[in-house]
């Protein structure tokens, strides 16, 4: 029989430093998301965007909120959708602005046909798979940039 071994270092489980990212840069017009590791593009991500009555804000912002499997609010109605799989938020959500009522964030989508397009109420729209690899990669505090 063997002993287990005790492993004392809590940080051999986070993401390595180099995995890390520091810095997301939004680009409106061409519907993409940037993340880059210091001055390095590590990813990049196709996105939907605001709409033109419900443009996703331009400037520079930092991550405030991270959920994993959220629910929604409708921004007109206040109807509760709980997590699951027809929940427009979709897996994740990365929250980069507010006015402290509403906020805006990237998420997850189950209608990723719609992704490249400008169809949302703010939020920055993205593929399931997508969202959830960029989650586990950002922190709160996470600088984010928005380009029209």
């Amino acid at each position: 029989m063997t002993t287990p071994r005790v492993i004392d270092d809590p940080t051999l489980f986070l993401p390595a430093p180099s995995e890390q990212i520091s810095l997301l840069v939004l680009n409106l017009s061409e519907r993409r998301l940037y993340a880059y590791r210091g001055d390095r593009q590590v990813a990049t991500y196709p996105v939907a965007v605001g709409r033109d009555d419900w443009e996703t804000p331009t400037g520079e912002f930092t991550v405030f909120q991270r959920q994993q499997h959220p629910a929604w609010e409708h921004p007109l109605t206040g109807a509760i959708v709980p997590p699951g799989p027809d929940n427009p938020l979709g897996a994740r959500w990365i929250g980069f602005w507010t006015d402290g009522i509403n906020s805006i964030g990237f998420h997850g989508t189950p209608h990723e046909h719609l992704i490249g397009q400008a169809v949302s109420h703010g939020c920055v729209r993205m593929r399931n798979a997508d969202v959830i690899a960029l989650y586990d990669r950002i922190r709160l505090g996470t600088r984010v940039i928005v380009h029209p």
